[in-house]
């Protein structure tokens, strides 16, 4: 068997610097367009990049943990930079044949260049936002409900009916639960609620837990991160597949470690139990699942492992 010492190696890349170079081309400096496509059942999905977010990691992103750490398990886990964290978010779309369906919007525009790529990204795979017939929001959270306006305002899917969850349209959209927040999180929670859905009041209906909200689309009660927090089962024929939303963070934080608790958790404790509940399901089903800030493409299947549980990415395919 062939060995490669160090030291040829470094031979190796001298001799390559010192050639002489025959040709040049510009630095792109940008990404390709992010969508996937996949089959469940009859139906088409398409999971959405709307971008990932980097940023130093806050003293009390993991509530129930030291800072130390949690940026040293960052470290081991090569996620970001040191001392940093990156959170993806993925919308899914859901083609029945006969109906376009959205599950959450993005961040939308005017927060910075590493989010808010819903729109192009739908460019990108052919879709155009007057061909959406039904958004559905998993949760009342900036990175899932803001992407409902374009950057002048207006609706950025005017043909389609919006659906929320009835208790977290009660409790986020209530001035008299917004006077009674007292921690900066809910504060700005509340805060971006009324201030960006106010004037869809009109537009939005509200979906009950367990229910079909869209054809072979059934809302399952995943509260804790929100006070109605829904997960989601996709079925078609024989296939079925779980939109998790946001019942983990990113997963090599809270799957790994479903009893942390991360700081976007409205009730810490109930997310807690919950996420113990829908990953023992997933994986005792052998379930396919699809995380909202899972890395893209952002399907895989949960396995328990020892005391929490590890994502096995499903592996990129080019044919449907």
């Amino acid at each position: 068997m062939t060995q490669i010492s160090r030291r040829a190696l470094l031979a190796g890349s001298a001799a390559l610097a010192a050639s002489p170079v025959l040709a040049s081309a510009p630095i792109v400096g940008t990404q390709a367009p992010g969508f996937y496509r996949y089959k469940v059942g009859d139906y088409e999905l398409t999971q959405l990049f709307d971008g990932a977010a980097t940023f130093p990691m806050p003293d009390h992103f993991v509530t129930n943990v030291s800072k130390e750490r949690a940026i040293a398990e960052v470290a081991r886990m090569y996620l970001a930079p040191p001392g940093e964290i990156t959170v993806p978010f993925n919308p899914v779309l859901i083609n029945t044949g006969k109906k376009l369906i959205l599950i959450d919007t993005g961040y939308g525009p005017n927060v910075s260049p590493q989010v808010g790529h819903l729109p192009a990204n739908l460019a990108a795979a052919g879709i155009s936002p007057e061909q959406i017939d039904t958004v559905i929001i998993s949760h009342i959270h900036p990175d899932h409900t803001n992407g409902l306006h374009t950057k002048a305002g207006a609706l950025a899917f005017p043909n389609a009916e919006i659906l929320m969850p009835e208790k977290d349209w009660a409790f986020w959209m209530s001035k008299e639960n917004a006077a009674r927040a007292n921690d900066p999180v809910s504060k700005a929670y509340f805060a971006n609620a009324q201030k960006t859905l106010s004037d869809l009041i009109d537009h939005v209906g509200t979906y009950a837990w367990d229910k079909e909200v869209a054809p072979g689309i059934t809302s399952i009660a995943t509260p804790g991160h929100t006070p109605g927090h829904t997960s989601f089962a996709v079925a078609s024929g024989k296939d079925r597949i779980f939109v998790q939303s946001d019942v983990t963070n990113i997963p090599a934080f809270f799957l790994r470690h479903p009893d942390w608790h991360v700081m976007y958790d409205h009730d810490p404790d109930l997310a807690q139990r919950t996420r113990h509940r829908f990953y023992d399901m997933a994986a005792t089903e052998k379930a396919l699942v699809v995380g909202y800030h899972f890395p893209f493409p952002s399907r895989g299947h949960v396995e328990r492992n020892g005391m929490g549980y590890r994502l096995v990415p499903m592996s990129w395919s080019t044919t449907l």
